[in-house]
């Protein structure tokens, strides 16, 4: 692979919803610029960017994969981002990479869920994008009634610069609206022929580059008033304006082909190279400065000092951590000391790789605006800057969506912990939408991401990759108890049977605390010394062991006041561990006799959905046992539902949400408080409680 100076590189990301045709495409552009010489399917289980073994048993991409190409003296670096909702985060990744975005919609089943969070997505990070209207092979495609979709969902800035030939078993050209050229497929040779455009097709090409015309016109004044004056422009003028709209945004280009039959690549491919930005086009790259979080702007430069942010790690377990990178200034030096800005780390870079999926071809030196991948640094993540010196200025860091499942993780062997342990560790450095936590009342390790899903894969990755077999369960509901009235109770301690004896005596009220707090408040008002100053330690002590387990199901009590009043000792049976046995003693009665309650965990949650839903997600809620305590516009068309639900209901919520909102909803959550578990509800946990107590 030779090394590309900036101004000789295209950097496309390709996204989409799940089965849209993304990775079929990457393919065709590979074998058509004959970066591959075997044209691989998904079926099959061999294209080059779902080189995973869980993607290739599921068939759908998990992972982003970077691949690279040279066309007409172009290198493009193709990025194959996952359509599917559960590795968002794979994609966020890409979108940092690229300096262009092309959104494939299937031309049979039209706009998708995924296409309007692509569409979500390369508006937030203000990311030119094209459209590719893919499958115009296959039956029931239909191109104008997808493009008359897009236009009605995302508005007059989407534009067809190419027209299909023919449809569904018939499709066999495109043509280009602006050239006013077609191409017809050679099944002979399997090449493009150049050919006049096909005359029943010319009124609606002459109409769809008058659609570019105004388009282009709209986004200069120069161009809007020779439009005005003339009725047209010409093709130079149409391309000129084409580019600036395109690297603005206020134009989507609409091109089409079938990836599976190489229809369309080439005009495909040649879009790419008149139209779309090259890195030095695209737009600066927002940064911070690290003494005072002033916020900036780079432009990718290869003529000043070296700079890179990385935007993805694969953890591997034989090769070890590959970091992949962008070049924003200057250029990437194999063997070459580097700073790790955000972390004040030296890193050493030895060899350099470019990436077509899996393979790695080894390279000196990564220009700016290109993509790159360096094996083994010790202190840099997903997120960091590198940079040749010492400087003030980091990259900003990729915002990730936060976890909205979590599953503990089991063990099916013995001795497994270890590897557990450190498989996951080396995963969360690859998946930032990866969480780990430590239930310690449980002894469990929880993990938690985005879909169920997403943690199947992380199990499966487990097995896989680092040879342990685990697990997953629902986590356990961290359910406490408390008591609801007071009680007032003696725990006398007495062993004296020969020799030194055990003697310890204390009389206290329990009461429910009434400040809000959880931790035990200990109330000393003993008097005239009935229980001797050392030993009263002993009995706050004793209290706390005794909170561990409550009297009802086992679960820790909160909220608990302890008044020590009255007792009484003996001058030589008496010691800290006779007392705080008493206390264990009162502790048990005054619980029970106190009406004790089991209490649950409620989550105070913030959903998001499309009006439409509003109402089954409303109902769904209350049959959680939730309360829906507000409602507000969220944004255009969404609206923002505030209510508080127990936690035992939300563990499957994620994929609840999907369902109700096909996929369109989201939601965040967060702990609010423990509130009394109904009797029904108390009496299951009670019950599950004493069998285990019998397992």
């Amino acid at each position: 692979m030779k090394v590309c100076k900036t101004q000789d590189l295209r950097n496309i990301g390709l996204i989409g919803h799940s089965g849209s045709g993304k990775t079929t495409l990457a393919e065709a552009i590979l074998y058509y610029t004959k970066a591959i010489d075997r044209f691989g399917k998904i079926e099959d289980g061999n294209t080059t960017s779902d080189y995973d073994p869980e993607e290739k048993k599921r068939r759908i991409s998990i992972s982003t994969s970077i691949l690279n190409c040279e066309w007409d003296n172009v290198k493009i670096n193709v990025v194959d981002t996952p359509g599917y909702f559960d590795f968002v985060g794979e994609m966020i990744e890409g979108l940092k990479a690229v300096d262009m975005s092309i959104i494939t919609v299937s031309a049979r089943s039209g706009i998708k869920v995924g296409t309007e969070k692509a569409w979500d997505y390369v508006n937030k990070y203000s990311l030119p994008r094209a459209f590719f209207i893919s499958k115009l092979d296959t039956e029931n495609s239909d191109f104008e009634n997808v493009l008359m979709q897009l236009k009605d969902k995302f508005g007059i800035s989407v534009v067809p610069i190419q027209y299909p030939i023919g449809k569904e078993n018939d499709f066999k050209g495109v043509v280009n609206i602006i050239s006013n050229k077609a191409r017809i497929f050679n099944p002979k040779t399997h090449e493009m022929d150049i050919t006049e455009v096909p005359e029943e097709f010319s009124e609606k090409v002459e109409e769809y580059k008058k659609m570019i015309i105004e388009s282009v016109a709209e986004t200069d004044e120069v161009l809007l008033e020779k439009y005005f004056s003339e009725g047209t422009l010409s093709d130079e003028e149409i391309y000129d304006g084409l580019i600036k709209g395109i690297e603005s945004g206020d134009i989507a280009p609409v091109t089409c082909g079938s990836a599976l039959k190489g229809i369309g690549i080439n005009t495909l491919l040649e879009d790419i190279m008149e139209s779309f930005p090259s890195p030095k086009d695209s737009a600066p790259i927002a940064a911070f400065r690290i003494d005072n979080n002033e916020k900036i702007s780079v432009s990718i430069d290869e003529n000043g000092p070296f700079s890179a942010f990385v935007f993805k790690t694969i953890a591997d377990p034989f090769v070890g951590k590959l970091s992949i990178f962008k070049v924003i200034t200057g250029k990437a030096k194999a063997d070459s000391m580097v700073y790790n800005i955000n972390n004040k780390k030296q890193e050493r870079i030895g060899s350099l790789y470019f990436l077509k999926g899996k393979e790695q071809t080894q390279t000196q030196e990564v220009f700016a605006g290109d993509i790159g991948a360096v094996a083994k640094l010790q202190f840099t993540s997903t997120g960091d800057t590198l940079s040749e010196v010492q400087n003030n200025i980091a990259y900003e860091k990729i915002q990730f969506p936060n976890p909205s499942i979590s599953m503990a993780v089991l063990t099916k062997a013995k001795g497994d912990e270890e590897k557990i342990s450190l498989g996951l560790a080396k995963l969360l450095d690859e998946d930032p939408t990866l969480r780990i936590t430590r239930d310690v009342e449980n002894a469990d390790t929880i993990i938690s991401g985005i879909g169920e899903t997403h943690l199947e894969i992380i199990a499966n990755k487990l097995k896989n990759k680092f040879g342990v077999d685990v697990e997953l369960q629902t986590p356990k509901v961290p359910y406490r108890e408390t008591i609801r009235k007071q009680s007032d109770v003696q725990g006398k301690h007495k062993k004296q049977s020969g020799g030194h004896g055990q003697y310890g005596d204390v009389k206290i009220k329990f009461e429910p605390r009434d400040d809000g707090k959880e931790e035990l408040l200990f109330v000393d008002k003993v008097v005239g010394g009935v229980v001797p100053r050392q030993y009263i330690p002993a009995v706050e002590k004793g209290l706390k062991e005794c909170m561990k387990h409550g009297v009802l199901a086992g679960y820790p009590v909160i909220g608990l006041k302890a008044t020590l009043y009255d007792g009484s000792f003996h001058p030589v049976d008496s010691s800290e561990m006779a007392f705080k046995v008493a206390s264990s003693i009162a502790y048990k009665k005054g619980m029970q006799e106190a009406t004790p309650v089991l209490l649950e965990p409620i989550m105070h949650v913030k959903i998001e959905v499309p009006d439409d839903y509003m109402g089954d997600v409303i109902g769904d809620i209350n049959k959680k046992r939730g309360k829906v305590h507000g409602m507000e516009e969220a944004y255009k068309g969404y609206q923002r539902i505030i209510a508080e639900v127990p936690l035992a209901e939300m563990f499957k919520y994620a994929t609840d949400l999907k369902s109700i909102t096909g996929a369109r909803g989201s939601f965040e959550m967060k702990f609010y408080k423990y509130e009394e578990l109904p009797i029904t509800e108390a009496e299951k946990v009670i019950s599950n409680s004493k069998v285990k107590e019998k397992e």
